[in-house]
């Protein structure tokens, strides 16, 4: 069953490389697949239809789309396969990678998310809009890639020997998947380097949070990592707040680098966590009309908070560190975000294929628009090449003592857990 809440994801990539993307919900099947099998060009039709009522550029990426209807329904369609080839033409003309179809192989695929369980090597990955490179956002930690050294930023220039370029996010994904237990190689581009990766495909078992309490010389601190905001994500945070409050910790370190985003319900969810009051997020679609999410005055706890972003931190990771940023609730400490505003409602269609369709862009409380900007951290520490792969080799040392990110983010903590001391003092 799929939950209505689900239907709209802020992830920053085209496609996860396990088994799935973030799920879609409030899915319409408005008519039988028996009928679409029979009329591939109604199947045309409902997915221009879906754009011309909810895509946000009125504009269409200055295209005529009236006559862009007029073209693609006047041609002969012999299959079901001629109109998905249509269909993603017609799509392309919007130069927008987060509005894509997918085959009902692939919207199968893109919906397994919500078990937690996937199968594949474990990155994110999109297509760079001024590039047009296969980049990816970010490894999921625990997974074959992640392991093999891959990293945020790496262009995808080969998989299995055979060239990316002009590849769709789709095709790529198609080539990469596989059964667990057999390899695809990917060769990467790095700066100036290319580096092969043999990556052995798995079956991986997501846990969006980890949490722990450490002793440090201020007294003990609570350090949590968000990987993904997931379905899971908003009940995993809850509960490694209230467990750490019970251990009475001094302050927070919340980790989101690499978070490539996922859910919006998910993104506020946890954001009301450590709000308690005012604007989390608002959404702007193509009339303008705005949507806004708001604290509820249920916040778990105040107690001084710094967060660590990266340039993999992307959508849903930037709704909530730009939330935090602009109440003053936190401090930011790491590099640029990945910089993407831009919402997606994800939806069946009747032949059991399904649509992704960018409908909003969002804007922080300040109305910053982040999309291609990113946020900037209020104190920026970059680490080499060599550091993030020493991190990824070492990964007991990712978010503790010896990583320097968040040696620094302690440093400021402890500034932070003093000022509150001081002020606690005065009352």
């Amino acid at each position: 069953m799929v939950n209505q809440k689900r239907g709209l994801i802020l992830g920053a990539t085209a496609a996860i490389l396990t088994a799935v993307a973030v799920t879609g919900g409030g899915l319409r099947f408005s008519r039988s697949q028996a009928f679409f099998q029979d009329n591939p060009k109604e199947l045309v039709d409902e997915v221009w239809q879906i754009i011309n009522r909810t895509y946000v550029d009125a504009t269409f990426n200055q295209v005529d789309w009236q006559s862009v209807r007029r073209d693609y329904l006047g041609r002969p369609y012999g299959s079901k396969d001629d109109a998905y080839k249509a269909i993603r033409e017609m799509l392309e003309q919007l130069e927008d990678p987060y509005t894509r179809f997918m085959d009902p192989e692939e919207f199968k695929n893109m919906q397994i998310d919500t078990s937690g369980e996937l199968t594949g090597v474990g990155i994110q990955l999109t297509k760079d809009e001024e590039s047009n490179e296969l980049t990816v956002v970010a490894p999921i930690e625990d997974t074959p890639a992640f392991e093999a050294g891959v990293l945020s930023k790496d262009v995808i220039i080969k998989i299995d020997g055979k060239s990316t370029k002009g590849m769709e996010v789709e095709d790529a994904v198609k080539l990469i998947r596989g059964k667990p237990g057999s390899k695809v190689t990917l060769t990467i581009r790095r700066s100036s380097k290319e580096i092969n990766y043999p990556i052995v495909r798995a079956r991986i078992e997501l846990h969006p949070v980890r949490a722990r309490a450490t002793e440090t010389p201020v007294g003990t601190i609570g350090y949590i990592r968000l990987t993904q905001f997931s379905a899971q994500a908003g009940e995993e945070m809850r509960d490694a707040i209230k467990d750490l409050e019970g251990k009475k910790v001094n302050g927070y370190i919340l980790d989101l680098r690499s978070n490539p985003g996922g859910l919006l319900y998910s993104s506020v969810e946890i954001a009301r966590m450590w709000l308690d009051e005012g604007k989390i997020v608002s959404t702007v679609n193509r009339e303008g009309e705005m949507e806004q999410q708001r604290a509820s005055n249920r916040a778990l706890t105040d107690k001084p908070l710094v967060v660590l972003v990266d340039g993999g931190s992307a959508s849903a990771s930037e709704i909530l560190s730009g939330a935090l940023q602009d109440h003053k609730r936190a401090v930011l400490v790491g590099t640029k975000t990945f910089g993407k505003g831009l919402v997606q409602s994800v939806r069946g269609l009747g032949d059991g294929s399904g649509l992704a369709v960018t409908i909003a862009k969002y804007l922080t409380p300040s109305g910053r628009d982040i999309n291609k900007n990113g946020i900037e951290p209020d104190v920026t520490l970059q680490l080499s090449d060599d550091q993030r792969k020493e991190l990824q080799t070492e990964r007991d040392r990712i978010g503790a003592f010896g990583d320097p990110q968040f040696d620094k983010a302690f440093e400021i903590l402890k500034q932070e857990i003093a000022g509150s001391r001081g002020t606690n003092a005065k009352r």
